[in-house]
């Protein structure tokens, strides 16, 4: 048997060393992120138990009927509101929204008002890619309508995976850099106009600021924290700007003058906005010249 040279015996060990502290390393790492992250997703207080009554008329079911329309309900979570998976892959993760007609049958209307307002599960834990933001603001009795509604529905048996999240998305928010929906609801602003006296106005900001700052910002001022550098949405203060006729275009088929596609805002439109009513059109018009005019004085 040829010995090994003892130079190249102890090249060897010197790269076995290596391999194991690299990989001693890796784990480290892995496990103060996973922990850190867990402790990040478990961290936020629950909020005081949701108590409203939960109605069965037909007129509150047609009410919830029209919010999982036009709040986009529907878009995330499937046509039968059966739940859906959004990709796979090691950034993100997998982002599965969840099977409401199985939801609001194995768990109370506290737990649903929980998930939907404030962006916790109904394990306790904080939820990442709910946009609560965008419903944090919705009233209480439209809360219940939805929850009705939603109950009233065919419990549908779909099977769906186990949502994950990424490592580098978990590596982002032990490190601080990045944070589950909760920590950003505190930058939601309340509503501002409920005192105008014009009603048009009134109503047009509770739709707008339980409909339209999913997709631009928390204020409707294209002030969203999630937008790429150099990829902020469009201030809806440019309404203002708008003519009627322009803008109920825009809302009915997510088309602006000059016809060209929008992208996300015409398929949305398409979804969601195209049933609205006539009058809630002119409701939103209302708020948002009223708030475009108000941002230029």
């Amino acid at each position: 048997m040829t010995a090994v040279p003892p130079r190249r015996n102890g090249f060897l060990r010197i790269a076995l060393a290596t391999l194991a502290a690299g990989l001693l390393a890796v784990v480290a790492v892995t496990a103060w992120t996973w922990q850190r992250s867990e402790a990040h997703l478990a961290g936020f207080a629950l909020p005081q138990p949701f108590t409203a009554a939960i109605p069965t008329d037909a007129a509150s079911l047609a009410t919830g009927r029209r919010l999982a329309l036009t709040r986009g309900c529907i878009g995330c979570h499937g046509e039968r509101l059966q739940g859906e998976v959004f990709g796979d892959d090691f950034q993100t993760g997998r982002v599965v929204a969840a099977n409401l007609t199985k939801h609001v049958h194995d768990h109370p209307p506290a737990v649903f008002e929980r998930a939907l307002r404030h962006g916790i599960g109904h394990d306790g834990r904080a939820l990442y890619s709910m946009p609560s933001y965008n419903f944090m603001r919705l009233r209480d009795g439209d809360v219940a309508a939805l929850y009705a509604y939603i109950r009233s529905l065919p419990r549908v048996e779909t099977p769906l995976p186990q949502p994950h999240l990424g490592l580098p998305v978990r590596w982002a928010i032990a490190r601080g850099e990045d944070a589950a929906v909760p920590a950003f609801l505190p930058r939601v602003p309340p509503l501002a106009w409920q005192a105008h006296p014009d009603p048009a106005v009134r109503r047009g900001e509770y739709l707008a600021m339980t409909s339209c700052n999913e997709c631009h910002g928390f204020g409707l001022r294209g002030d969203d924290p999630f937008a790429p550098p150099g990829g902020a949405p469009p201030d809806l203060a440019i309404v203002a700007g708008y003519g009627k006729d322009a803008f109920v275009r825009l809302m009915r088929t997510g088309r602006p003058p000059g016809g060209r596609d929008l992208g996300l805002m015409t398929r949305v439109a398409r979804g969601c906005f195209a049933h609205w009513t006539a009058g809630e059109v002119d409701d939103l018009h209302a708020f948002l010249s009223a708030m475009g005019t108000a941002a230029t004085q």
